[in-house]
């Protein structure tokens, strides 16, 4: 077979002139734009959520409109060493997800721990998951899977999964946009978590200083002998600090002292 050159420079076959493979700039600029403004758009979505919990439903509810192919998402946590289905966009998600944490086998566990994107074109054939796919695909029509993982911190980690009813749900493009968006999640996702945190100190705060000041006044103590006293119920019945404060707000009483601490 002849082999000739065309006009871009690479080799054609039977010269023919044309290229093998040649995709227009044009298209793939315009394919980036479009991830771009739809990423863009879920960046400014995200932000204007006000609680974590409502972040992690937003980031579940966008992967479904914006990723082709994914009929359910849901998002695997991993908190202090556990793995949780913090959101999903359906019953179907978490039962699958339940499935691979009580197997310790799936896409998703994959994606936590060792690969940034896994997919599985038909979920019932894969053999990656002896334990795992065939359940999914036999009880809950699992069809193909998208897994990306997500990194909110150090210490916290996760995946964002995309299930499809139909085999080879996913292709080129979705990955793309998928690995894009999740990258904006995983930013959204820490930073709700560190208001969340920044709003749980201050209201910890507020409430101790409330309960020191309650029992300061009953019985005539000063903030140091106050906080004393909290701390020794705390560690005397193994009950968190906070806790104790917070029955002596709303009962004004000291947990295990009979009297209020009000009368």
């Amino acid at each position: 077979m002849s082999t000739d050159r065309g006009t871009s420079g690479e080799p054609t076959p039977g010269g023919s002139g044309a290229p093998l493979t040649e995709v227009p700039v044009v298209d793939l600029m315009a394919e980036e734009a479009t991830v771009a403004g739809l990423v863009a758009d879920a960046a400014r979505a995200l932000a204007d959520e006000p609680t974590l919990q409502q972040t992690l439903d937003r980031v579940v509810e966008l992967a479904v409109a914006m990723v082709d192919g994914c009929d359910e998402a849901g998002i695997s946590l991993v908190t202090r060493r556990r793995i949780e289905s913090a959101a999903v966009s359906d019953p179907v998600v978490a039962r699958g997800d339940a499935l691979q944490y009580e197997l310790d086998e799936g896409p998703c566990l994959d994606a936590i721990r060792e690969h940034a994107l896994v997919e599985s074109g038909d979920v019932a054939a894969d053999p990656r998951w002896p334990r795992w796919a065939p359940r999914a695909a036999g009880e809950l029509g699992v069809g193909s899977m998208l897994c990306v993982q997500l990194y909110t911190s150090e210490n916290a980690h996760g995946a964002l999964n995309m299930y499809s009813g139909s085999r080879d749900a996913f292709g080129p493009d979705a990955h793309h946009l998928a690995s894009t968006f999740a990258a904006v999640a995983a930013a959204a996702i820490s930073a709700a978590r560190t208001e969340e945190q920044l709003q749980s100190a201050v209201q910890t705060r507020t409430l101790i200083g409330q309960a020191q000041g309650i029992i300061m006044e009953r019985y005539s103590l000063t903030p140091g002998r106050a906080f004393a006293v909290m701390s020794r119920v705390s560690q005397d019945a193994n009950i968190k600090l906070v806790d104790v404060a917070r029955e002596i707000v709303e009962t004004r009483r000291i947990p295990g002292v009979g009297a209020p601490a009000g009368d």
